[in-house]
């Protein structure tokens, strides 16, 4: 197995980073690649006002997501761990121990390809690992690349070096980005998820103001609450609730948001989840104790209300967003529908399902309620009383 190994202070991760190694990745033929936030970075300090070091990781994670490459990523904290300074030849050490049969490559930028000789025991390096250098462009970077793998080819006889040049890399310091980010521009420099995470944390200078995002504030913020497979999923349930709010009715900014919060807590396990409805005073019936599906709905609710101040309409809407109830409001309806049919969902029946919700929204929802009950009877699941209140409702009033 080829591994790549692209480490760095990631502070924050950004664009460019993702550029070059998803060049690297394809030209080399990875099978993997570890992403590895730096302790303390060797070559200079971490500046003043610096993220902590679980807030680089994070970022990193889900910048490492963007990339598309799957189960292919992995970000570890193994310098973080470590502590100190972050010298590379540690890492490698660390690394080959748990990968002794495969081979390593070290991904790095040309600053750092070309002041190699100067680095922590280098030759160590090199013996472990592969050197993997991108620059921008041919014409700028080979004279100086030329020179460079010579003379390391003189000093350290089996070093192995692949030089690439990537185009398209966003060439910006991430000096200069933290320094936009502080002026309130630079997110099109980061992943959404990043410039997300950011935000909600007030990272770099950041003041936004969460209880007063804008939409195009609120989505990068929303996303970086989710796994990356489940991205997809959230946004698509916000363009499916504003189809469902223009054809209904309905306030389409609420069902905007409420569409884009929905999820925010769905990955969190059954402690952290438990412990937000500690927090939050939530009751909870017999079944939502055992049924980790359940809880995300209501923790999200708190969330949204207490982070970002969305009023009881929204609030209600996704605390209703998976079980239902009886006598729901128009945006409950909504959410609830454009969750279920979304255009990423693809079940048997789901079609019929779309059709009936344009046509008739009780009619639709009703539909979708007793599919629920059926599909959860058929499973041997306890169906939640709310669901089947809901059914029952519906049907009563039809």
């Amino acid at each position: 197995m080829k591994i790549g190994i692209y480490g760095g202070t990631f502070n924050p991760p950004h664009l460019g980073h993702l550029t070059a190694a998803a060049a690297v990745f394809s030209m080399l033929k990875l099978d993997k690649l570890l992403l590895i936030p730096a302790s303390i970075p060797p070559h200079k300090a971490l500046p003043e006002g610096s993220s902590t070091a679980e807030q680089r990781l994070e970022m990193t994670r889900l910048a490492g997501e963007q990339l598309g490459l799957g189960g292919k990523v992995e970000t570890l904290d193994i310098e973080l761990r470590r502590g100190g300074k972050s010298y590379t030849s540690d890492t490698l050490v660390e690394l080959k121990a748990l990968y002794p049969d495969d081979e390593l490559w070290l991904l790095m930028g040309a600053d750092m390809f070309l002041s190699f000789q100067t680095w922590h025991e280098p030759e160590k390096v090199a013996s472990l690992a592969g050197i993997a250098a991108f620059g921008r462009t041919e014409e700028d970077m080979e004279p100086l690349f030329s020179v460079q793998r010579d003379r390391l080819y003189y000093e350290y006889p089996d070093i192995r070096i692949f030089t690439l040049t990537v185009p398209g890399v966003i060439d910006i310091s991430s000096t200069e980005l933290r320094e936009r980010l502080a002026e309130g521009t630079g997110e099109n420099l980061l992943p959404p998820a990043v410039y997300g995470y950011i935000l909600r944390n007030h990272l770099y200078g950041t003041n936004a103001d969460l209880k007063h995002l804008t939409l195009s504030q609120l989505r990068p913020v929303a996303l970086s609450y989710l796994k990356h497979k489940r991205i997809p999923h959230v946004l698509g349930t916000e363009q499916e609730a504003i189809r469902l709010a223009e054809r209904y009715g309905a306030d389409i900014e609420k069902a905007r948001v409420a569409a884009l919060l929905h999820d925010c807590t769905k990955k969190l396990e059954m402690e952290e989840q438990l412990a937000l409805c500690r927090k939050y005073g939530i009751e909870l019936d017999e079944l939502e104790q055992k049924a980790l599906k359940l809880l995300h709905a209501k923790t999200g609710a708190a969330i949204a209300r207490d982070i970002y101040g969305v009023d009881d309409e929204i609030y209600s809407a996704i605390w209703w967003h998976t079980t239902g109830h009886a006598d729901m409001t128009l945006l409950e309806k909504i959410i609830y529908l454009a969750d279920y049919i979304e255009p990423s969902r693809d079940f048997p029946g789901v079609e019929v399902l779309r059709k009936c919700v344009y046509e008739d929204l009780d009619r639709g929802l009703l539909m979708g309620l007793e599919m629920t009950v059926q599909e959860m009877t058929e499973m041997g699941n306890p169906v939640h009383h709310a669901t089947i209140e809901a059914r029952d409702w519906l049907k009563g009033k039809r």
